[in-house]
This record gives structure tokens, C-alpha cells and sequence, in this order.
């Protein structure tokens, strides 16, 4: 009833009708047209009588009263339904400005986006000197996890948390099998490495969550630290991932130090591995 209030005639494509409206915005009797049901059956719909619903009613409902992509979710969870996958709305579209916020001030941690390719999006000063993201590489975070020789050799966890990565892709490609981003990405994994093939075969699958990684740094040594994906709910095609240090090996410490302005002049220079 209250999003129908919302919605007037004019808006709905209906004439004004002059005179004047007892019911603020639509009437019952309108949407049900409009949506193509019954004026009874939408009543029982509104006082949540026990009737058969379907998902293309539902939606047709939501367009009418202009429901927002998370609106027309609870529709469904109130109907008793599997509600559909987020959409991305256009008003949320731009929201990187506090995005790069977010991660910027996770330093001197590591932290990068991704979207649902894989794909990153952007990355932290501390990602670029802990884990090695840097513009010439893929910036595929799947495809470089298996191609980039500095991460390979840096990372004493490569071969644990390989069968995991591939694991949580096969989970996040299951959703669309036939996206062509997804199908892109599985071609190039499978053209460039041979384990990531041999990995893929094994038709493992996982939820993406949290990784402990172990990377050998050149100028700091050993760094543990915990990887932890997040999703952003106004926006279901981008995936934060923040990396936590862990109390071995003063992890926490070093990751401050190589943020340092003493740190960062260290980097500068090349260390074997």
C-alpha cells in the first residue's frame, strides 16, 4: 500500500481522471490492470492471504509500482519466494570515490577490489608493496595468481591456496556459466597455466571467504597475514578484498615499516626475488 501511494496516475501512464482521489497515488484496482491480474487476487496479494504467486506476476507488480532492485527482493522473500539476484542500479553505479576511500584507509594493510570477473578494479599502496600488484601485469587477480613469477616466488602458501582460488572461481562462474567475461577468463587460465587446468578438472567449488596467505618478502621476510572477501551489497558486482596481518612473525610491524616513507625508498630498488 505504501509503494502504490507513491506512484501517481500521470506516472503510471494512466489519464489524471480529474476530480478528485480518495486513495493517494494508484488504486487497487489500476495496478491489477496494470500488471495484468485480477483486482481480487492483487487484494489478497496486499493482505498476504496464503495464494499461489509466481515470479513474472511478481515482477510485473514491482514494475508498476517502480519497486528498487532490493524493493523487488523483498517482495519476493514476503511472498515466499527465492528472491532474484541483485541488480546493480544506476543511482549506486558510482561509488568508487568511496571505495578508494575504504581501502586507502586499511593502510598500511593491503587491500584491493575486484568484480565478478576477477578483474581489479583498484588497490592500496600496501597491496602493491606487500603482494606485488603493479599496472604491468594482468590485473586479472585470478590469471596473475597463476602467471606472475613475483608472486609465485613470493608466496610459501602458492601451492595450498591455489586448489581454494580456483575453487571459489568455479562458485562465482557456477552463477552464470555462459557469461562471456566469465568464459573469456577460463580461456586465457586455461591457455596460460597448466596447473590452474589440472586444478579446474578436479570440479572442487567453495564460497569465497577467507584465505591465509604466507608471502616471502624481499626486504622484510616472512608476512602472515588473512585474506577476507566482502561483498558490497549496493553493489553485488564488486568484491572487497582486505588483508588482515596475523600475529606470527610481527607481521603487523613489518607491513607499517614497508608503508614507511623508509620502506617505500627501499622498494625502489631490486632484490633478488
Amino acid at each position: 500500500m505504501s509503494r502504490r501511494a507513491r506512484v501517481t496516475p500521470a506516472e503510471a501512464g494512466l489519464p489524471g481522471g480529474g476530480g478528485r482521489r480518495r486513495t493517494p497515488g494508484l488504486r487497487r484496482e489500476e495496478v491489477a490492470v496494470l500488471a495484468g491480474v485480477g483486482a481480487s487476487w492483487y487484494q489478497w496479494l496486499e493482505q498476504g492471504r496464503d495464494i499461489s504467486v509466481s515470479p513474472q506476476v511478481l515482477d510485473a507488480v514491482g514494475r508498476v509500482l517502480r519497486l528498487s532492485d532490493v524493493e523487488r527482493r523483498h517482495l519476493y522473500l514476503l511472498a515466499g519466494l527465492n528472491p532474484p539476484a541483485p541488480e546493480l542500479e544506476a543511482v549506486k553505479h558510482d561509488m568508487c570515490e568511496g571505495l578508494r576511500r575504504l581501502i586507502d584507509t586499511w593502510m598500511p594493510y593491503p587491500a584491493h577490489i575486484m568484480d565478478r570477473y576477477y578483474n581489479c578494479v583498484m588497490y592500496n599502496d600496501a597491496a602493491a608493496l606487500a603482494l606485488g600488484m603493479r599496472p604491468e601485469i594482468t590485473q586479472n587477480c585470478l590469471i596473475d595468481f597463476f602467471t606472475d613469477p613475483l608472486y609465485r616466488t613470493r608466496s610459501r602458501s602458492w601451492e595450498r591456496n591455489a586448489r581454494t582460488v580456483v575453487a571459489q572461481f568455479r562458485a562465482a562462474c557456477s552463477a552464470d556459466p555462459d557469461d562471456e567475461g566469465f568464459q573469456a577468463v577460463l580461456a586465457q587460465a586455461r591457455e596460460e597455466s597448466a596447473d590452474f587446468v589440472r586444478l579446474w578438472e578436479e570440479r572442487d567449488i567453495e564460497d569465497a571467504g577467507q584465505i591465509r596467505k604466507e608471502l616471502e618478502h624481499p626486504l622484510v621476510g616472512l608476512l602472515c597475514v588473512e585474506s577476507t572477501a566482502l561483498k558490497v551489497p549496493a553493489r553485488p558486482d564488486l568484491t572487497i578484498v582486505l588483508h588482515t596481518p596475523l600475529e606470527e612473525a610481527n607481521t603487523a610491524a613489518k607491513l607499517e615499516w614497508l608503508a614507511s616513507p623508509q620502506g617505500r625508498r627501499g622498494a625502489m630498488y631490486p632484490v633478488a626475488g
